[in-house]
């Protein structure tokens, strides 16, 4: 048997539910410290008192740092070892947020941002190679849908710490520094027993694309939708009207809906074809942003459209990642894996500048505009690949 085989890297059942465990740890507080993280720099900016596009443009650096380091990572996971390469990135990135507190401005930030970005997504990448290298194929969808709801728990956690800390000035950026170093405390035991990553240099990135293309637009569309969200609801609720800390919340609803649904959708994700499921959760997303812009920001309805949103679109991500998994194997899943998180990540950086400038021009619409574009591309892209017989 070669050691790239799929049987080689992948552990017994057992073992493998027991790897998984310090993973989900791990992903929570992932989630925790992006909950707390992801707002500061958009709503600094605004504060600083620059332009929608402007505020797009710098957070969608994090996107070019990601984009341009990420084909490194397997590489990297390999050589290191998955937990050291983890907790190394984590820790340069405490040392990135905390620079925020000497610095302003859309240059010095959008800097610090693309840094963070180069080593953000490390223990992202790492941690999804490390689940699908062991999960069996018949739990693959529930897996990644606790693998989302374990992150969704911590971003929904994450704005509730702003409420305690605040979002503007230095504190809540040591904050974020301090709650990213937790990532590292479920990961210490498994320094030396962590499942080894394997790579095939053979294979280039362009041709793992081609074996999942639906997953791989999947992500894409999830990422944009996503990395928006993030980057514009607090902005688009302080522009309808809410107070910055109200609009803050807005991301704990958004998250709130996953912690729900993300078991009952990789329930069907495992007991449907992913195909279905991936074209329904991309479908209703469409329904729901445009159906955000038309309900009042203080009403309750607003809440709940944010929360269905937040839950259907977050789908997305772990049911295509299911897709993936399932049809790459081996000592390919590492190269693929972060070719799918490239191509989410390639989502979020087009997706922020092109819907900041659409704010811009058309007002609060422009946010509801832009993602129903890409949310339908994605439920046709699913339409045509239930054509394929495979």
């Amino acid at each position: 048997m070669s050691p790239s085989s799929p049987a080689a890297a992948q552990p017994p059942s057992g073992q493998a539910r027991h790897t998984l465990l310090p993973v989900f740890a791990a992903c929570a507080a992932i989630g925790l410290q992006a909950g707390v993280g992801l707002p500061l720099v958009p709503l600094g900016l605004e504060q600083q008192g620059h332009d929608k596009l402007t505020i797009g443009i710098v957070s969608a650096a994090w996107a070019v740092g990601m984009l341009m380091f990420g084909t490194r990572i397997p590489q990297l996971a390999s050589r290191l070892g998955a937990v050291p390469a983890i907790i190394g990135a984590v820790v340069i990135g405490a040392l990135i947020n905390c620079s925020f507190t000497i610095t302003s401005g859309p240059v010095a930030w959008g800097v610090l941002t693309f840094l963070h970005g180069v080593f953000g997504g490390v223990p992202w990448v790492v941690s999804e190679i490390w689940m699908n290298v062991v999960v069996e194929e018949k739990r693959r969808g529930r897996v990644m849908g606790i693998y989302a709801a374990m992150v969704a728990l911590g971003m929904a956690l994450g704005p509730l710490v702003l409420q305690a800390v605040g979002v503007y000035g230095p504190v809540p950026f040591l904050t974020s520094a301090a709650l990213s170093l937790l990532v590292t405390v479920p990961l210490l035991p498994y320094w030396r027993t962590a499942p080894r990553i394997r790579i095939d240099a053979s294979r280039g990135f362009a041709r793992l694309i081609v074996l999942a293309p639906l997953a791989m637009f999947g992500a894409f569309t999830c990422g944009l939708g996503e990395q928006v969200a993030f980057s514009f609801l607090p902005v688009y609720a302080v522009g309808a009207g809410v107070s910055p800390d109200t609009g803050a919340l807005w991301l704990s609803a958004f998250v709130m809906g996953n912690v729900v649904l993300q078991w009952p959708i990789g329930w069907l994700a495992d007991h449907m074809d992913r195909r279905i499921v991936l074209g329904g959760c991309t479908l209703a997303s469409a329904a729901l942003v445009v159906l955000l812009t038309q309900v009042p920001a203080h009403s309750s309805g607003a809440i709940g459209v944010v929360m269905l949103w937040g839950g259907v679109s977050f789908s997305i991500y772990p049911v295509a990642l299911a897709l993936l998994g399932g049809r790459v194997r081996g000592a390919d899943i590492a190269r693929a894996n972060t070719a799918f998180s490239m191509i989410y990540v390639l989502g979020g950086l087009l997706g922020r500048p092109a819907t900041g400038g659409a704010m811009d021009a058309f007002g609060e619409a422009g946010l509801g505009g832009t993602l129903a574009i890409f949310y339908l591309s994605a439920a046709v892209a699913a339409l045509v690949a239930l054509r394929r017989r495979d």
